[in-house]
């Protein structure tokens, strides 16, 4: 197969990628859905981009979530468990919630403990330590939790826990996740599950958070078959949309409605908890997909990472403001230990992935008592650094324990699960874009190898780090805040779903350096509008020395656009990725 043309000629630019552009075909459509549509031509190649038909146009860019969402009852259990837990209200019975510690979690917690709480009643919540307990529901604490409770809701685990359910004696249990089913299911009364083995996986890219909506839906449904007016449930998005964002899931289908009406939930600041945290974080604008994933999803997640495990659920499910403030400063605290621990693991993963190699299906590194709190974020650097499926594992005692991250289209989880099945990990599972493991280190070679051959088999490391997908050509007079409104109306973007990056040619610069590492430049002019740009992070790799002492030398700009209130004025803003000199 012909590799299509580089596009501005760029075969190896500055981050040492080659750039790929619209293809003849998607130029052609999107040129007839312009004229079909009047809208934008950058917008329409985000469009056809994502594979959309003129006649569909009008639908996509405004989603309604009563269009998208489906009926709870097409995920088996959901009856069941939903009239379950509201037996539980009724007859006012002692309620347990056992959630994950990240932040799919501590949401899935979080709307639990809110809706039951509008109906006058509390839950205990339970979360187990991430490094005395490890992932999802441990015997011990099921059995405590069944000793003092009539019924134990299971969010974001609980799938592949046969043994800890069976354990919960006395006590209901139901199960609410999103992980990658067993063949057999666990001894639960409920398992209500997309990911479960005798699904259709049309509902496979919700995330947690999303299936507890879903039932909360279905049960809000059975209250108003009686008479009863449930808890507003929109007010909740706000939780869903966190969630969904912070656990990567694609922002396909219904997943994009509940993330696009929760950033509006969530910029009413009704929430005590988000407000907090907002504000600890020097949040000013309205929330947006990256504010969800890499503001305030990160220090959610620290007391789960770092700390102690139960804080971001807390945080999400107060409604004390003065509670709430005083968790989020914990917890931006918690983020901040949690980045210098990341940063030496980082580097010293990195040094040995790239001794062992960067071009096999699978990056690996493992390293003596790396903290197990940030092995799943250096996974994520190494993911993206390489295009490949990355593994991070901890060392202690003898037992690995890890998180990987995955590619586009390479199932991960699926892969872990079944070298959990063949005996070379001692435990593993998750979904297609993200897993956990935990190995004999003695067997840890062996079983890096054999997932290698497992990922190979699915594509991994056939497409290396070399190619930048552009959506066409801008002038930096085309560059207005109504023309970004427009294309942001194509999102929200995020996993599976990237925002759309355009490319600008033989642009002369203005460069000044921000700090110890970002680049601020200006680009544009010659009669016509200048246009602002930023690469952060642009000195810790090629862009910040090659751009800084560019002179008067022309290069290509390609990145994302997007709009900077700063100083309560609007102005467009490219978001540089990368660059190459003109030719």
């Amino acid at each position: 197969m012909i590799p299509p043309r580089a596009f501005l000629n760029v075969e190896r630019s500055l981050t040492d990628r080659r750039w790929i552009g619209p293809s003849d075909e998607e130029d052609r459509l999107a040129e007839a859905m312009a004229q079909a549509t009047r809208l934008p031509a950058p917008l329409c190649r985000t469009l056809v981009r994502r594979g959309i038909a003129p006649a569909e146009a009008e639908l996509y860019l405004a989603p309604a979530l009563r269009d998208l969402l489906p009926d709870p009852l097409t995920l088996r259990d959901m009856g069941l468990a939903a009239a379950r837990v509201l037996q539980a209200v009724s007859r006012r019975e002692r309620i347990a919630i056992f959630a994950d510690y990240d932040v799919d979690g501590g949401s899935s917690a979080a709307l639990l403990i809110v809706w039951l709480r509008a109906l006058g009643r509390e839950a205990t919540l339970y979360i187990p330590d991430r490094i005395d307990e490890g992932y999802g529901p441990n015997v011990p604490a099921m059995q405590h939790l069944a000793a003092a409770h009539d019924l134990i809701i299971c969010v974001d685990c609980g799938t592949l826990s046969h043994e800890p359910i069976a354990a919960a004696q006395g006590a209901d249990v139901v199960v609410l996740d999103h992980h990658l089913g067993a063949e057999t299911l666990p001894p639960a009364l409920a398992v209500v599950n997309p990911n479960r083995q005798d699904e259709d996986g049309r509902l496979a890219h919700l995330c947690a958070a999303s299936v507890v909506f879903l039932m909360l839906v279905e049960a809000n449904r059975q209250l108003r078959a009686e008479g009863v007016t449930g808890p507003d449930l929109i007010g909740m998005l706000d939780l869903v949309a966190l969630a969904t964002v912070a656990d990567v899931a694609p922002l396909i289908g219904v997943n994009r409605a509940l993330v696009r009406q929760g950033l509006k939930v969530m910029a009413r600041r009704e929430r005590a908890g988000l407000v907090a945290l907002a504000d600890v974080a020097r949040m000013t604008e309205a929330p947006t997909p990256y504010a969800l994933g890499f503001v305030l999803g990160p220090r959610v997640n620290a007391g789960g990472r770092i700390g102690q495990a139960d804080l971001g659920a807390r945080l999400l499910a107060t409604d004390d403001p003065r509670e709430a403030a005083s968790l989020a400063a914990r917890l931006d605290e918690l983020n901040t230990e949690r980045r210098e621990v990341e940063a030496r693991v980082r580097a010293e993963a990195m040094a040995q992935a790239e001794a062992r190699g960067l071009d096999a299906p699978l990056v690996w590194a493992a390293g003596q008592d790396w903290h197990p709190g940030v092995v799943g974020i250096v996974a994520s650097r190494l993911k993206e650094a390489t295009n490949r499926p990355a593994i991070v594992i901890g060392l202690a005692g003898g037992i690995g324990k890890g998180s990987g991250r995955s590619v586009t289209g390479v199932d991960l989880g699926a892969s872990i699960q079944r070298l959990a099945a063949e005996g070379l990990l001692l435990k593993g599972g998750g979904h297609k874009m993200a897993a956990g493991l935990t190995v004999d280190e003695a067997r840890l070679p062996e079983a890096m190898e054999r997932l290698a051959e497992l990922l190979a088999r699915q594509g991994a490391g056939q497409q290396g780090p070399g190619d930048l997908r552009l959506d066409g050509l801008l002038m930096p007079d085309a560059c207005t805040p109504a023309l970004i409104e427009q294309i942001e109306s194509a999102g929200p973007f995020g996993a599976s779903s990237p925002a759309p990056r355009f490319a600008f040619a033989a642009q002369s610069l203005q460069c000044r350096r921000i700090g110890q590492n970002h680049l601020r430049l200006t680009f544009g002019g010659l009669g016509g509008p200048k246009v602002d740009a930023v690469a952060f992070g642009a000195f810790d790799g090629p862009l910040g020395p090659a751009l800084e002492g560019c002179g008067t030398r022309r290069f290509h700009l390609a990145g994302r656009l997007e709009i900077n209130s700063y100083g309560g004025r609007n102005r467009v803003q490219l978001r540089l990725e990368d660059a190459a000199e003109e030719k």
